[in-house]
């Protein structure tokens, strides 16, 4: 059986070391947004930091190799606890509990080629006009488009914490949530046919949600067992958009509408879908500005963690994440999707980003006591995805890891712990916000190694 030092001691080592290096995971998650310094003993503060590199390459539609898209990125993460009385507690936690960060580089569909085409079947590209045989092979709407598919997402959350203690044993503790959200996305390539070149300036935007749980405890046997909810965060954001593909056809108007009556005429084009093509080439000059909508998701997180022989805690973690409601259609980019969606049997429009299903992932770990000054941790983590296809803009499907941790304490008060993990990352079928067949990205991985240090005062 563990005394209650002894347990304390393994309980901060395994959830430090379990903790570190995490930060690759379903959609848009990151931090996995835990509470677990608010739940440590006495007063304590903790700083640190994690390093994700990851690998994830494919093929485009066309087979061609799309190169390391995912780039690597860090985020660090705080908290502060202070229990002045045994019946209550407060504190603060920040983390960066949302992002992405994705680029595809080389010559591909995912990158701007003055020879993409903009309209599936139509001979129209973005570029200067394609001549073969001194015969126009190609209209061509010299839009000037550039550059390559990117994507840059952060988030920023601090969370105030009040706590209260009816017993030793209980916790009860709920609190505030001010979040930050900026971001920077960009299509470029014959993947995104009308939305090549299409760029979106998420400004920084700050918003308010909110979290409660309960948490049980049994220090003499390491036991700790916490149920954390998180609400959804709504922002009405004023984002800058950019569609150089709707100003060049809107000026080639008249052209384009003369070219697909050749092309029926010539019995190279539907009746039907000429007709369809020159509505939406007359509805491109109504599109104009608006609010974009984003709701980061809400999500529930299981934690708990025992002793089971003298020394050694089992520890784990099952997380849920409601992505499955998660959308993003900024304003022209959704006027645009409206406009051009009744070719492609989407009446209504499409999304710039969402997800298929809610994200569920669980680690499961030991941790054990060393020296009287080192403890270490292995575990094991799930991510069952968010779906599958997925956006071009973060083409993996869940994930399996490994990791290990270390904790040293050169003395009672501090806390020095260090962790890695490897992943495996799950192949996926990558598709636009159309829903149309982008690539195959299959056997990627990723290493991420943290750091913390954590304070008893």
């Amino acid at each position: 059986m563990l005394n209650k030092k002894n347990a304390l001691a393994i309980t901060v080592g395994a959830i430090c070391a379990a903790a570190s290096g995490a930060g690759f995971a379903s959609a848009l998650d990151r931090s996995g947004q835990s509470i677990a310094p608010f739940l440590k003993p006495g007063n304590y503060a903790e700083y640190g930091g994690s390093f994700l590199n990851p690998k994830v390459d494919g093929k485009d539609k066309n087979g061609t190799d799309t190169g390391n898209v995912a780039n690597s990125y860090n985020f660090v993460g705080g908290a502060i606890k202070f229990q002045p009385t045994e019946k209550f507690s407060f504190g603060f936690i920040y983390d960066e509990p949302f992002g992405a960060s994705a680029e595809y580089h080389g010559a591909n569909a995912f990158t701007a080629n003055p020879r993409d085409v903009v309209l599936s079947g139509l001979p129209i590209v973005t570029g200067p006009s394609v001549v073969s045989n001194g015969q126009l092979a190609a209209y061509g709407l010299n839009a000037g488009i550039t550059g390559d598919t990117d994507v840059e997402v952060r988030t920023k959350s601090l969370s105030a914490l009040v706590g209260f203690q009816p017993t030793e044993n209980w916790n009860l503790y709920a609190g505030g949530v001010y979040q930050e959200i900026k971001g920077e996305v960009s299509l470029r390539g014959s993947t995104y046919s009308a939305f090549n070149g299409y760029d979106l300036s998420i400004p920084s935007k700050r918003d308010w949600g909110w979290l409660a749980g309960i948490a049980y405890q049994k220090p003499e046997i390491a036991l700790q067992v916490s149920l954390t909810y998180r609400s959804e965060i709504d922002y009405d954001i004023n984002a800058n958009e950019s569609m150089p593909l709707v100003t060049a056809l809107g000026a080639n108007r008249a052209q384009l509408a003369g070219l697909i009556q050749q092309l029926v005429l010539a019995g190279r084009l539907p009746a039907a879908t000429g007709q369809a093509l020159a509505g939406t080439l007359g509805s491109l000059g109504g599109l104009s500005g608006g609010t974009t909508s984003i709701t980061t998701p809400q999500s529930v997180n299981l934690d708990f963690q025992t002793g089971i022989m003298a020394d050694t805690v089992l520890f784990g973690n099952v997380r849920w994440v409601q992505w499955s409601k998660f959308a993003v259609r900024p304003a022209q980019f959704g006027q645009l999707a409206e406009a051009v969606g009744p070719l492609i049997g989407k009446p209504d429009g499409f999304n710039l980003v969402d997800y298929s299903k809610d994200q569920w992932s669980a680690n499961l770990g030991l941790g054990r006591k060393l020296t009287e000054t080192v403890s270490g941790s292995f575990s094991v983590g799930w991510d069952g995805g968010a779906g599958n296809p997925v956006t071009t803009l973060g083409p993996t499907d869940g994930y399996w890891n490994v990791g290990v941790g270390l904790r040293y304490s050169p003395t009672p008060k501090i806390d020095l712990s260090a962790g890695v993990k490897y992943f495996w990352l799950g192949d996926a079928t990558a598709e636009t916000g159309a829903h149309s067949y982008a690539g195959e990205f299959k056997d990627n991985s990723a290493m991420a190694v943290g750091v913390k240090m954590g304070l008893h005062f």
